[in-house]
């Protein structure tokens, strides 16, 4: 059964944002607002990011949201990652940094704030028995076009969002403490997906504004996940859409390691030397707002 979504994070979010994109407009008013969100998946964002994109728009702001999940390899850029690193499971399936296109990203986004026309890509994460496909890009969403309103905001929304690379020793501590899934990998399959999230920073580094929404306990993100994958079937109509429970569980497993090891350094704050900037929302099993902290 799909679950019932109560979205009590935008009255607490759209002030907040509001109030940042003020301070952003005194101090470079020609530059598009960008908004990192991450979400832990099945959280509830989704109704989040089109509430302030709402706001934003009444603000007569023009907004583009876009999410991580729109970057991710095509299936045969995956298959051949996964192929010349055989042995590594987390690169074996998407979802961990390492499986995002980030040439095209950057392309994408140094467009947008440049005021440049662009197209934003399109994954389908359903089609190949779950495994994903990007879209031609025919069907992509041109932005910035003759026409059209010039960008003047962006949010960036993602799982992974504003992660960033920890060093070789915090992770051996990381693994070598408890954990739930850092024991099931080597250490330098996990410097390798390390060392490729460091490339996502020219991403992390343009958020003007950042909102996490985090969770009591991050192993809520299976049943969530489930739910989710529920809640795909039921809107397409299709029971053979979306991944089975086991799949669900084999794909978790894939991405958890991340949560592990680099949700303490989200908490700590991603817009680094602009304290303040960042919205912290804390939620419990029933994704209801337990805690509200500013980072």
């Amino acid at each position: 059964m799909a679950p019932h979504f109560v979205d009590d994070k935008t009255p607490i979010c759209i002030p907040f944002i509001l109030s940042q994109l003020q301070l952003h407009r005194a101090e470079f008013p020609d530059r598009p607002f960008v908004i990192g969100l991450n979400g832990v998946q099945g959280a509830g964002k989704t109704t989040l990011v089109r509430a302030l994109s709402i706001a934003l728009e009444g603000q007569h702001v023009p907004t583009l949201v876009c999410s991580i999940d729109e970057f991710y390899l095509t299936r045969k850029d995956q298959v051949a990652l996964a192929e010349a690193h055989p042995d590594n499971a987390l690169v074996q399936h998407r979802g961990e940094p390492g499986t995002h296109d980030l040439p095209l990203a950057n392309a994408f986004f140094d467009a947008l704030m440049r005021g440049d026309p662009a197209k934003l890509p399109k994954y389908d994460k359903a089609i190949n028995a779950g495994n994903g496909e990007r879209l031609p890009e025919s069907e992509w969403t041109p932005v910035n076009q003759p026409g059209q309103p010039k960008i003047q905001a962006i949010i960036l929304e993602g799982w992974c969002v504003g992660f960033r690379p920890l060093t070789l020793e915090a992770i051996e501590a990381r693994q070598n403490g408890p954990n739930r899934t850092l024991k099931m990998h080597k250490l330098e399959h996990l410097l390798f997906v390390n060392e490729k999230l460091a490339e996502y920073d020219s991403l992390t580094n343009l958020f003007n504004a950042f909102i996490q929404v985090d969770a009591e306990d991050i192993g809520y993100v299976y049943g969530w996940r489930l739910e989710q994958e529920d809640h795909l079937r039921e809107e397409r109509g299709d029971p053979d859409a979306g991944m089975s429970s086991e799949q669900v569980v084999k794909f978790v497993d894939g991405y958890y390691p991340a949560y592990e090891l680099y949700t303490d350094g989200l908490r700590k704050g991603v817009i680094r030397d602009r304290p303040d900037h960042q919205l912290r929302m804390v939620v419990g099993r029933d994704r209801k707002v337990k805690r509200v902290l500013r980072v």
